[in-house]
């Protein structure tokens, strides 16, 4: 455990539990607080890094997102987008119910 990293008490799991609406056994209690404490442990391990000459990184696959710019087409004949459609009534589009 690192220095200065007091170990979390069986009140406070029960408390992390309570927000979490988790309820525990005791024997899970004592588990956890464990875990959590090494973990917490570690995070502070993790603190006494030196960091200050060290590029900030964002993402490391080098993948980005491939867009394209929106082109409106208009078209001369609206009528004909209707045709191209699989079902149409009254010169509009049908499609299926989103809502019953």
């Amino acid at each position: 455990m690192a220095k200065n990293q007091e170990k979390i008490s069986k009140e406070e799991v029960k408390r992390i539990a309570a927000l979490a609406r988790l309820e525990l056994i005791e024997q899970e209690i004592k588990t956890y607080a464990e875990q959590l404490s090494a973990i917490l442990g570690y995070v502070g391990e993790l603190q006494d890094v030196d960091t200050k000459n060290i590029r900030l990184t964002s993402q490391v696959t080098g993948l980005s997102n491939v867009t394209r710019q929106d082109k409106v087409e208009a078209k001369d004949n609206p009528e004909e987008l209707v045709e191209m459609a699989p079902e149409s009534k009254d010169g509009l589009i049908k499609v299926k119910a989103v809502f019953e």
